[in-house]
């Protein structure tokens, strides 16, 4: 099942380019504000499962946003591939990996522009975002999967100079200017996946790859780094995860590369799709 937010509303996505309205189709059952399937994940899967949807939405890529639009916790992962680790100069992470939050104001949806912080060193970082759909709290690696409504692409943009101008890291601040979440195009829920323990994963910038990665070589894995937040933090209904980007990021080029003025960014996971942004 994938499930958008075309323009404020919840849709299914039937085909390439047809949806249904959710609101519609459940007779106000479930939606239209997408954030709220989450808070009625099961029932709305059971119902899903035993519908079929009269496809009544074009899907206009230009007004497709974020699949969780207002999450009460966007939580991200650092360092949680060996080859990231060592280009930004830190050992690979052993017991737990770094754990930071992104802003809610920074999530953006899938295409458009993004404005580049003047006089900053702007990176990417493409991830797997994992979104939450049941309450979860002291699970195990073994249950995770449950807990997750579906997956969609990301991109930790994170603006280098802020992040590294103190004494300590910044780096939630610095990766939370607007724009800095974009997520999409859709949630594809796990079932769905060729091998959701093992996907594909990378961006490009005007056609030349930056990244090219698989999630099996994740550090921790998405159902380990789940259970590993809920030992301490309780994660609720459409909050995401960025689970972590592999290496190939700008900061550790020689020499360094940022995103510039009129590039255009193309991020994109196996199974998912892909999102494109450029920059001004």
């Amino acid at each position: 099942m994938r499930i958008a937010n075309h323009a404020g509303r919840a849709v299914l996505v039937v085909s390439d380019g047809k949806g249904a309205d959710i609101a519609t189709a459940s007779n106000g059952r479930f939606g239209p504000d997408p954030q709220s399937v989450y808070d009625q994940w099961d029932a709305f899967t059971a119902w899903a499962a035993t519908t079929t949807p009269v496809p009544d939405v074009d899907i206009d890529k230009s007004r497709l946003e974020s699949p969780s639009p207002a999450p009460s916790q966007v939580v991200a992962i650092g360092l949680n591939y060996a080859d990231h680790a060592a280009e930004a100069g830190f050992a690979p992470p052993k017991d737990l990996p770094p754990v930071f939050t992104k802003f809610a104001s920074s999530i953006t949806g899938p295409y458009g522009e993004i404005e580049l912080p003047e006089g900053g060193n702007t990176d990417w970082e493409a991830e797997v975002v994992a979104i939450i759909g049941r309450t979860t709290h002291r699970i195990s690696a073994d249950d995770a999967w449950d807990h997750v409504a579906g997956l969609t692409v990301g991109q930790d943009l994170s603006e280098r100079l802020l992040q590294f101008v103190g004494e300590a890291p910044q780096f939630g601040f610095a990766k939370s200017y607007p724009g800095f979440a974009p997520m999409g195009p859709w949630l594809v829920t796990p079932d769905e996946l060729p091998d959701r323990d093992d996907l594909a994963l990378g961006c490009a910038i005007d056609g030349e790859t930056m990244q090219d990665g698989r999630t099996s070589k994740l550090i921790f894995s998405i159902p380990r780094t789940i259970a590993k937040l809920s030992e301490v933090i309780t994660l609720n209904p459409g909050d995401v995860i960025f689970t972590g980007t592999p290496d190939g990021v700008g900061l550790g080029m020689t020499p360094q590369r940022f995103l510039q003025p009129g590039e255009t960014l193309r991020t994109w996971v196996e199974g998912i799709g892909e999102m494109q942004h450029t920059f001004r």
